[in-house]
């Protein structure tokens, strides 16, 4: 059941996109992305987002969630948030990984994560002694990881080069680029991800393919094309550096 968006509390200083928090009709709070975000920005994250979760990452909650025209009505500040169907990451008591904190994340992890993050073309996770937009979050309580925002995914001009120098877990690289093995094993698992394509697909707002509410402006978004970046898993030349 999608969730009703009841209050606006603020707008996040934090990401490109600069997300509206708001409170839902189930009590949580979510970072909202509107159409001000970007339609493309709400597809990515959609499908960037189930794709995680079908691997096994540990994607921070999110849902669809619908702003009604009462709530912006009237407010020059919403006019980016915009009604209707929506991205929402619910928000959690957490902490931004910052560079000390690598070392707390289980290798394996890192690996995953950087392997992800490849694969879809994300070149917006970067970490270093200088500083940087990691976009983790740290649970304390718990030692545990939490990977948010992909709104920059399927980078039509993917800089390989910068991705291996800049990404937050690019220390541990070798044990990745340089295992034959292990890149097919993740290969084969994200190949078994794109299994549920057609699910995840299926599950975005058709108003989403529109870059205006009248729904009379296509937004220009291909999904075979993100397909097709996907399926390179395949091609030989993938892995190469």
């Amino acid at each position: 059941m999608t969730v009703q968006i009841v209050e606006f509390i603020e707008r996040s200083v934090q990401g490109m996109t600069e997300p509206f928090i708001c409170r839902g009709n189930d009590g949580e709070i979510y970072f909202v992305k509107g159409i001000g975000a970007t339609r493309k920005s709400q597809v990515f994250e959609w499908i960037a987002g189930n794709l995680g979760l079908e691997l096994g990452l540990p994607i921070a909650p999110f849902e669809i969630v619908d702003v009604p025209e009462e709530l912006i009505e009237g407010s020059a500040e919403l006019i980016q948030l915009g009604r209707g169907l929506a991205f929402g990451s619910r928000k959690q008591v957490i902490t931004e990984l910052n560079f000390a904190g690598i070392s707390e994340v289980p290798l394996e992890l890192q690996r995953d994560v950087l392997a992800f993050d490849w694969w879809i073309r994300n070149g917006d996770r970067n970490l270093s002694e200088l500083g940087g937009n990691p976009n983790l979050f740290w649970d304390t309580t718990v030692k545990k990881l939490v990977v948010i925002d992909h709104n920059q995914a399927f980078d039509p001009e993917f800089d390989r080069e910068n991705f291996h120098k800049l990404h937050v877990f690019s220390s541990i690289q070798q044990s990745l680029f340089a295992d034959f093995d292990r890149m097919q094993k993740y290969s084969e698992n994200f190949s078994r991800a794109l299994g549920s394509w057609e699910r995840i697909c299926n599950g975005i707002p058709i108003e989403w393919y529109y870059a205006d509410k009248e729904m009379t402006v296509s937004a220009d978004i291909d999904i075979n094309e993100l397909l097709e970046i996907l399926q390179k898993c395949n091609k030989d030349e993938f892995w190469k550096q």
